[in-house]
């Protein structure tokens, strides 16, 4: 048996009602598991691409970027979404987050905010995360 890790989710995004509370609990738990705050300021923290801001004008708490192979499969994406009982969120199209950012959003049946996401030309350092569970 093996897992292969690290290519379906892109980024987490929570919106939460206290911001400083929340960010005591997660650099609490996730120190607990030897990781710590990749970036911080006042309006947000950051590990890696988990993310926490504060919900104020927001429509979901929410926010789950899953990454696509390319273009076209944003597009397909958003289009099954929308067939499938999905609200347009943001059509597919450029984003200004950085250059090749290409995204689509929807919010799914429960409201949660839903996005694909290609993030243009890029090298990566492997296709995935190979996990096998060692057998005692």
């Amino acid at each position: 048996m093996e897992f292969h890790q690290g290519r379906l989710i892109d980024h987490v995004h929570l919106r939460v009602q206290d911001l400083a509370v929340s960010k005591r609990f997660y650099v609490a738990v996730l120190g607990a598991l030897g990781h710590q705050p990749t970036h911080e300021t006042d309006a947000f923290f950051a590990f890696d691409e988990f993310f926490v801001d504060k919900a104020e004008d927001y429509q979901s708490q929410v926010h789950l970027a899953f990454q696509a192979a390319d273009r076209d499969a944003v597009h397909r994406f958003y289009n099954a979404g929308i067939a499938n009982g999905g609200t347009d969120n943001g059509a597919p199209g450029e984003r200004p987050y950085h250059p090749g950012y290409y995204a689509g959003f929807l919010l799914d049946p429960d409201g949660n905010n839903i996005e694909a996401v290609h993030h243009g030309p890029t090298t990566r350092s492997s296709a995935d995360v190979v996990v096998r569970p060692i057998e005692e």
